[in-house]
């Protein structure tokens, strides 16, 4: 027996692509193209109800289906993760910094979902509850979840759709002094980013460190990261995007998930879900700070 997990449409007006690529775009549970090949060796996804493969063409008014198929369970990892919310239906864990969403390993965020989660008593449940987006592995915060099939499409539909709002909150290098909006494209489609800034302090290292809140409007790869050493501010830690030498041994990205708004997929209640920054963004900034005044204020 096979249960669908996520569908889509394919819009009008695309232009013909190979499944293997398309697919890597839209279905983003699913974390990697390796993960979409496995996908489709399996035959999980069909296209107008035909099994598809590697290089079937994907064309406008299409129908995707991605679907549960009937494999041995996956042992369950026992970590202790931190549930923000919680009902049958969905819910929302906090990530810790490191440790991977979803992929080849065992030690993921997915394989640690049923060791912290209630088992949904719908109908059409999950055998297992499924992550609906992804954060990078150095990112931490708030992580959607589905618990049944009917959320995972709806929510899958609302991310697609763009209607799924997140904050984050960083810390980069440089001083921002105003809300700002970046537009650049990344592997060559559309981007845009907002922020928003909260305090800035001198420090030794950078000149000026600012906390600042972001906005993605779109979800590439890397989007804020990438966006923000674009434009000048790359987020503290970022060992891809950040010069070696600004560089804070052991203190690792600063950068987290803290706000997620959506409209609930059945009840169809909004919903609003908050965490605070971990703490060494606050440390951080303090110390850099008082290193600053230390060294050119007092001159000791």
């Amino acid at each position: 027996m096979t249960k669908f997990v996520n569908i889509h449409r394919v819009p009008e007006g695309i232009e013909p692509a190979r499944f293997s690529e398309y697919s890597i775009k839209i279905f983003t549970i699913i974390p990697s193209r390796n993960g979409i090949k496995k996908a489709i060796k399996r035959g999980d996804f069909y296209i107008d109800g035909v099994q598809a493969e590697t290089g079937t063409w994907v064309k406008p008014g299409q129908t995707i289906e991605l679907r549960e198929s009937d494999r041995a369970d996956v042992p369950v990892y026992r970590a202790e993760l931190t549930t923000v919310y919680e009902d049958d239906h969905i819910a929302v864990v906090n990530k810790p910094a490191g440790m991977a969403v979803s992929g080849n390993r065992f030690k993921t965020i997915e394989h640690a979902l049923p060791y912290n989660l209630i088992k949904s008593s719908e109908h059409d449940a999950l055998k297992r509850p499924g992550p609906v987006h992804r954060l990078d592995l150095q990112t931490s915060g708030l992580l959607l979840v589905a618990k049944t099939i009917c959320a995972q499409v709806n929510l899958g539909m609302q991310f697609e759709a763009r209607k799924i709002k997140k904050r984050y909150r960083a810390v980069v290098k440089g001083r921002i002094e105003s809300p700002g909006r970046i537009v650049a494209d990344i592997d060559e489609r559309y981007s845009e980013t907002e922020y928003a800034p909260l305090k800035s302090v001198r420090s030794i290292k950078n000149g000026w460190v600012t906390l600042a809140d972001l906005f993605p409007g779109t979800g590439r790869t890397h989007q804020l990261r990438r966006h923000m050493a674009g434009a000048g501010y790359p987020v503290i830690g970022d060992k891809l995007y950040c010069a070696e030498n600004d560089l804070y041994r052991g203190k690792g990205l600063f950068l987290a998930a803290v706000e997620l708004s959506f409209v609930h997929p059945v009840s169809g209640v909004p919903v609003n879900v908050k965490i605070d920054e971990p703490v060494k963004f606050r440390t951080f900034m303090e110390r850099e700070e008082r290193r600053w005044k230390r060294l050119y204020e007092t001159g000791i």
